[in-house]
């Protein structure tokens, strides 16, 4: 198990890392993304080894928000992509006869497409009636573990709890899932939230593009 995925499941059952402002280096969970994973005053960056130990400390990160700087962020990625701040929610599957199904058709929606980009094995799935364009994607996401990823269609009544819930059956019962969130998607965020995830961290993520000469 992958340390961000270690700590990360511990944090579903309550088990929260120490409040001591310190940081931590961990290998990145997928090869061409790396990130940082903060929780309250404590925190892990997932950098690739082209990074030296005094470089990262050159960058004055901590447990208590200078692990998530944008300067650090920035120096990190170089040229790259950077993904928004978000945060990441964890709740148990619940298995059982799911309500979605498999839906090959909502492959190139635009949320399916950016799962892609930095979660493996990305796999959609919606609701039976095939004008419903109500997306849920599972994918192998941050640390290794399942990753959820929704979005309702307006024309039909799915609320984002009902289908937050419903993606939940998608895993089996007792396993660790996990969802990213934009702070500023408020909405999105009570859904998760109203369905039993429980948010316990933020995550970054970038595409590093680094000058080596630096």
């Amino acid at each position: 198990m992958h340390p961000i995925a270690e700590v990360l499941s511990k944090a579903a059952g309550g088990d929260f890392p120490a409040v001591d402002g310190s940081w931590q280096r961990v290998d990145p969970w997928r090869p061409g993304i790396e990130g940082v994973l903060a929780f309250t005053g404590h925190a892990w960056l997932a950098v690739d080894d082209d990074v030296s130990d005094g470089t990262l400390t050159s960058l004055s990160p901590d447990g208590y928000g200078g692990a998530s700087n944008p300067r650090l962020v920035s120096r990190l990625a170089g040229t790259g992509w950077i993904d928004a701040l978000d945060v990441v929610l964890v709740a148990r599957g619940t298995g059982g006869e799911p309500r979605l199904v498999p839906r090959s058709d909502l492959r190139n929606h635009p949320r399916a497409e950016h799962a892609t980009l930095v979660r493996s094995e990305v796999v959609t799935f919606g609701y039976t009636a095939p004008d419903d364009h109500t997306l849920v994607t599972l994918s192998t996401g941050i640390g290794g573990l399942p990753e959820v990823g929704l979005e309702t269609d307006p024309a039909h009544e799915h609320s984002g709890a009902e289908v937050a819930r419903d993606a939940l059956a998608l895993v089996p019962e007792g396993e660790v899932v996990v969802a990213a969130c934009a702070p500023g998607n408020a909405r999105a965020l009570r859904a998760f939230i109203s369905a039993g995830y429980e948010p316990v961290a933020s995550v970054q993520l970038w595409r590093p593009e680094r000058d080596q000469r630096a």
